[in-house]
């Protein structure tokens, strides 16, 4: 057989070679990730089972920002990602995802409560509604 099948021209084509270098984390940013994501789980737990904040939209409202919390230190601890990574591609990429992520969220919430306030607008002026029955009636009268 030919060389011809192995030529390579001194390109490497990105194939295997990564100039990144990217730090892929040390055993103390793990620790302080793992720290930080138990911090960051229990806190909500004992606010839930503590019946810490009466309120529980207040509740559900905190709950949530700890998990906005928490998702970012997964991705710092856990993901490595920066602005350095990449060229700041990935960046970029996951702020497109968040993006997309809270037009969804916010347009299937925006629906579904039109979509129950419109369906059922009775229930959303006197949430204690209940069926009566007129005194004049029975049960037997009813077909």
């Amino acid at each position: 057989m030919s060389a011809h099948h192995n030529h390579d021209h001194g390109h490497d084509h990105g194939h295997g070679h990564h100039d990144d270098h990217a730090s892929h984390g040390t055993l103390k940013s793990y620790a302080i990730g793992f720290i930080l994501s138990v911090i960051l789980t229990a806190i909500p737990f004992w606010l839930v089972m503590g019946k810490v904040i009466e309120n529980s939209s207040t509740t559900a409202i905190v709950i949530l920002g700890f998990a906005a919390v928490q998702v970012v230190v997964h991705m710092i601890y856990f993901l490595h990602m920066n602005s350095k990574v990449e060229g700041g591609w990935s960046m970029l990429a996951m702020v497109f995802t968040i993006v997309v992520v809270v037009i969804m969220l916010a347009g299937s919430i925006w629906v579904m409560y039109h979509l129950n306030h419109n369906m059922m607008p009775h229930m959303m002026s006197d949430p204690t509604h209940e069926m009566h029955m007129p005194s004049n009636h029975t049960m037997s009268d009813m077909p």
